[in-house]
């Protein structure tokens, strides 16, 4: 059975996938590295950039940026998992993926393609912790130098260590979350 997106007024039915309108992410506290997101009806632990929430993020900070962003779409990796349901864009990643995160390379905070020129991340890691990645619109649209580079939804370290400024969730529960969004969805980091 196909499965189609209705609006979240709208109930549960058979065939029928509700999507979330907002992904709200908070702090334990002021300093902390570890959140909680809600997303409808889930409220998830997850991991934050080790130097907490901040507004004014700059590249390589360590801080998951404050603010309100679009979700894009989303990767996963198809030798450790399933096509991943849900209403955004999906595509499998390949062993030459990456991110640059350069910061003065014309295609800094983009998906580029090893071997790269310029400093780019690696999207197909042996850790696991982009098995599933959710692309979220942090500088993108425009993109300022130095503004931070390669801000996702991803799986967590056990234990939910910090990340680098992306937010981060045990993986069965970013399932569950990405199961629940669409391209309407929002991600609100307060």
């Amino acid at each position: 059975m196909a499965w189609r997106v209705i609006e979240p007024a709208n109930r549960w039915k058979r065939g029928l996938v509700i999507t979330a309108r907002k992904i709200i992410v908070r702090s334990l506290s002021p300093r902390s590295t570890t959140g909680l997101l809600t997303c409808g009806n889930l409220t998830l632990r997850c991991a934050l950039g080790r130097s907490g929430i901040r507004s004014a993020k700059r590249e390589g900070d360590g801080a998951t940026p404050r603010g309100i962003f679009r979700i894009e779409s989303a990767f996963y990796r198809r030798d450790r998992l399933h096509r991943p349901a849900t209403g955004l864009s999906v595509l499998a990643t390949q062993a030459n993926d990456g991110w640059c995160d350069a910061t003065e390379d014309r295609n800094y905070n983009r998906r580029v393609t090893h071997p790269y020129p310029a400093s780019a991340e690696h999207l197909w890691r042996r850790d696991g912790l982009y098995d599933v990645v959710v692309v979220v619109g942090y500088n993108r649209r425009p993109r300022r130098r130095a503004a931070g580079s390669a801000i996702f939804m991803h799986v967590a370290e056990k234990g939910l260590r910090p990340t680098e400024g992306c937010v981060a969730l045990a993986r069965r529960d970013l399932l569950k979350v990405i199961a629940r969004i669409g391209t309407r969805t929002r991600l609100v980091v307060v």
